[in-house]
């Protein structure tokens, strides 16, 4: 099954998950997906061409509801908008094996706990992301959408954070002066 073809979002850093799930609470924000685990696998070249071309290949892995995603180049912007295409998969692992067969390998691996928020009557969604970095918000729909939530919650746009996860996490590494792995719980 195919989804979506274009995603608009912002990251927020969030102090602790309980301040973050409280905030939501109190801006009206109800759960619509429950805290799951997920292990991301991006997928590149040896030589990292898509990655040096802003393009994503990952494999996510959830309870019951795996994926497959492209990610092209974001605009540039105060939000990151990019085509996102996605598949449902029946198998993780085989998505992942035709990867390698047609020449990909595992370049990055990324792991977070995640809620899903949506506020009654709006069409986007806010999720809080526990990674092991720290805890963001993503608000993501129209860029309207995101600003007035962003507002709602008391951010401002100079608080936006457009960075994929795993550019957090090399600058994450940078600052503490730690080799980059792979960005998940030990």
């Amino acid at each position: 099954m195919l989804r979506g073809t274009q995603e608009t979002e912002i990251k927020l850093v969030a102090p602790d998950a309980a301040d973050a799930r409280r905030l939501l609470r109190k801006a009206g924000f109800r759960v619509a997906r429950r805290r799951v685990f997920e292990a991301n696998t991006v997928f590149d070249t040896a030589d990292r061409g898509l990655r040096q071309a802003n393009l994503l290949l990952r494999v996510r892995e959830t309870p019951g509801a795996d994926t497959f995603t492209f990610k092209g180049p974001p605009l540039a912007a105060k939000h990151k908008t990019r085509e996102e295409l996605e598949l449902t998969l029946s198998s993780a692992a085989t998505c992942g094996l035709i990867l390698r067969r047609l020449g990909y390998v595992p370049a990055f691996r990324y792991e977070k706990y995640r809620t899903e928020f949506r506020l009654p009557g709006t069409s986007g969604v806010a999720t809080l992301d526990e990674t092991p970095i720290g805890i963001y918000l993503e608000l993501e729909g129209s860029p309207r959408w995101i600003d007035r939530m962003a507002r709602r919650l008391g951010f401002r746009e100079q608080d936006y954070i457009t960075a994929s996860y795993g550019r957090l996490y090399l600058d994450w590494c940078a600052a503490r002066k730690i080799e980059p792995e792979h960005m998940v719980f030990r």
